[in-house]
């Protein structure tokens, strides 16, 4: 687990591709007991530590994950993630170059619980939630294309569904259109930052993830962005 900033409410960790958020039917071990066990053992804490889940990633997702170490805290973050006062961006990696090199999408998203599976729909439906995000295509490769986007809404999957819906899956992302997984099973998609104004201090709070260790993230991350993967 790797800590980006932690003080008294509020710590935010570097989640890697394939760790569960908070616990599910799997039975795999969350990061947010991990979270837990860190702060226990750090402080000499007794008892049950209190740690306030405020969003998700999905699984194959890694990046920026806030938790709350207060009941305080995790009570405003709560009512700023859903007054959009939350600022984050991600970075995806497409093998298709998108079809504007800037634009605000909006879709109306359905979900299937049982399939794990979200559709995003050009027009309103009844059942249907409205999901809006800007992307703004920032670098090439020969073969692939990063995406840098902010949420506007937070859906299920939003992301992952809005992009295919453009006609750029994720790298590995099968559920949603790419041709190949990624060997780890991940997808190329990152929470890459995040800001805020801490909601006990009132202070700014903005944190970037490191992108992840193989050469075709790490050439994206040059600042020259001379990819050639």
């Amino acid at each position: 687990m790797v800590i980006l900033y932690e003080d008294n409410h509020i710590i935010i960790v570097n989640k890697a591709p394939g760790e569960i958020v908070q616990g599910d039917k799997t039975g795999d071990t969350p990061l947010s007991e991990i979270v837990a066990a860190y702060i226990k053992e750090k402080y000499a804490r007794p008892g049950k530590v209190f740690i306030g889940v405020v969003h998700r990633l999905d699984r194959p997702v890694g990046g920026i994950v806030v938790f709350t170490r207060t009941s305080k805290a995790l009570t405003r973050l709560n009512e700023m993630f859903r007054k959009g006062e939350v600022h984050k961006s991600y970075w995806a990696i497409s093998r298709n170059r998108p079809p504007k090199t800037e634009d605000t999408l909006t879709h109306y998203i359905t979900t299937v619980e049982r399939t794990n599976r979200s559709t995003a729909h050009n027009t309103p439906r009844k059942d249907a939630k409205e999901a809006r995000l800007h992307y703004r295509h920032i670098a090439s490769s020969d073969r692939y294309h990063l995406i840098e986007v902010n949420l506007l809404t937070g859906r299920k999957h939003q992301i992952r569904v809005q992009l295919a819906a453009i006609g750029c899956p994720i790298k590995g992302d099968l559920k949603y259109g790419d041709k190949r997984s990624n060997p780890d099973g991940s997808i190329s998609l990152l929470a890459r930052h995040i800001e805020f104004i801490h909601p006990v201090s009132k202070k700014p709070i903005s944190v970037t993830a490191p992108v992840p260790a193989d050469n075709l993230w790490q050439a994206f991350a040059r600042p020259e962005r001379d990819v050639t993967c």
